[in-house]
């Protein structure tokens, strides 16, 4: 029986996925750690004792969850958080902890980055994006300018995924789809942007090459086999970034299909046969997954996370299935209690690094419930922010397949279709980004002749919510105010985020 394993290093933890032709799920094992924040905007991890501790652990425990010898697999897929930045030295050392997706510390590289590129039109030109705290360049020239110490050591600079690719096979390589969030790519070539490395002075030599999704880059080494019981000699593709993988997971692989993720981060992406960029650069527009196509994507920073923040801060000791239960008590709206999920800043569709989080409209009625259901109402508003921009982009929307774990809320699931106004649906098997890389090992290895084929084979949708004309009538008497906030706050987070710390 061939047996295909995903590894998806993400931000609360490492997922390794074990799936056999068919698409059936065998096993999946998840092994957490920590996010550290030194400082407010601040996200680190370590690649070494965080992420590949970690993978070691997830591939040793999904062998073991279905009882399989290492020699089943016949392929290996990666995927993971876009934009990380790991700094290698010549001995293939780790420099520092990673600068994650979430961190936004790098406002004023950015700003610097736009004018090295021409400032907007030439960000626009180049990349196809504008520059944002989450991206890979600016981390890189923030070592540069803060950490002088540790630039001089670079001679390699890797994603999270291509971090543990290392780690399995010894080998440096890069694809498409994570690439594209780095600031230093050009996605509608498909390839490393001279003309951003030389504006930013970053050598080329110091990025891995650059292949499709499917395409084999190694294979395990006998020190990870060792290590991991994977079979010494087992191909490893390029796999994806979180989302285009996630993307494949949920078979999003033709024009009008849409995955809206709702995990620590939120995502709503779209399939797209050509690289149609918004001209206002709203939204990003990434290599897909799938050879020679596009997504358009726009982030939520703090979706799931906003929960976990309130869990963490307002409501220790409850599960999120107790603060659900409260929250269903509020009423829909919450009487004007609103809720802004910038807590990291926020990507789209404004890009501001600065975006604090607010709650809005507290009255003497507004108990713990109403908070609690104000921010899953404001993650939904988020999102219908991005279903909105892709409205006015003429982004086809003809089907919304639902992942991550906020979807495995009956609750906050009929909340996202009544905000939104459209039907949402569930997948047979929702294990996201994962499951994506694994089916792009069973196309890499010749299992499947292309990505749609492997999808086609192995996803398939259940009914999820539709919306209720009710609930989504209150919700669109509240999203103007809500979507006034930012406007009328912008000066102010600016402000806060100048003051000293």
């Amino acid at each position: 029986m061939a047996i295909f394993l995903g590894i998806d290093t993400g931000t609360s933890g490492t997922k390794a996925v074990l799936i056999d032709q068919s698409g059936k799920l065998l096993a999946s094992e998840l092994i957490e750690y920590a996010l550290s924040t030194p400082r407010p905007q601040w996200a680190e991890q370590h690649p070494d004792t965080d992420w590949w501790q970690a993978a070691i652990k997830a591939i040793q425990g999904v062998l073991a969850k279905a009882g399989v010898s290492g020699s089943d697999v016949v392929g290996v897929g990666l995927t993971g958080q876009m934009h990380g930045s790991v700094f290698l030295d010549k001995s293939h050392q780790v420099l520092r902890p990673a600068l994650l997706w979430c961190d936004a510390r790098t406002g004023a590289e950015c700003a610097e980055i736009t004018e090295l590129l021409g400032g907007a039109q030439g960000c626009y030109d180049i990349l196809g994006q504008p520059v944002f705290t989450s991206f890979t360049a600016p981390k890189v020239l923030w070592v540069r300018k803060n950490e002088p110490a540790v630039y001089e050591k670079i001679a390699q600079i890797l994603l999270p995924k291509d971090y543990i690719r290392f780690k399995l096979t010894g080998e440096f390589a890069a694809e498409v789809s994570d690439a594209s969030g780095t600031s230093l790519f050009d996605v509608r070539q498909r390839t490393w942007s001279k003309a951003a490395l030389d504006k930013l002075g970053i050598p080329r030599e110091w990025l891995p090459r650059v292949v499709e999704s499917p395409e084999q880059t190694g294979v395990i080494s006998a020190e990870a086999a060792a290590l991991t019981g994977l079979r010494a000699g087992t191909p490893v593709v390029g796999g994806g970034g979180d989302q285009a993988a996630g993307a494949v997971g949920c078979g999003v692989v033709s024009t009008g299909q849409v995955v809206s993720s709702l995990g620590t981060s939120g995502v709503v992406f779209a399939h797209s046969d050509t690289a149609a960029i918004d001209p206002q650069m709203r939204v990003q527009t990434f290599c897909h997954a799938v050879p020679g196509t596009w997504g358009q994507m726009g982030c939520v920073i703090s979706a799931g996370g906003s929960l976990r923040w309130y869990r963490d801060t307002f409501a220790e000791g409850l599960g999120y299935d107790a603060i659900t239960k409260g929250a269903m008590t509020a009423p829909a709206g919450c009487e004007g209690l609103l809720y802004l999920p910038y807590l990291a800043g926020e990507r789209n569709p404004y890009f501001d690094p600065d975006a604090r989080g607010v709650f809005f409209g507290a009255t003497l009625r507004s108990t713990k419930d109403y908070f609690a259901r104000a921010v899953l109402e404001g993650v939904s508003y988020a999102f219908k922010d991005l279903f909105t921009l892709f409205a006015e982009m003429g982004v086809p929307v003809s089907e919304i397949r639902a992942s991550g774990g906020g979807a495995r809320s009956p609750f906050w699931l009929q909340m996202m279709a009544d905000v939104i106004e459209k039907q949402h649906v569930l997948l047979n098997i929702d294990e996201g980004p994962a499951l994506g890389a694994a089916l792009l090992a069973a196309v890499g290895t010749g299992a499947y002749t292309s990505v749609p084929e492997a999808c086609a084979a192995t996803v398939s949708t259940r009914p999820g919510a539709l919306p209720n004309t009710t609930a989504s009538a209150v919700y669109s008497r509240y999203y103007p105010t809500y979507r006034a906030l930012y406007p009328a706050l912008k000066s102010s987070f600016s402000e806060v985020a100048r003051l000293p710390v």
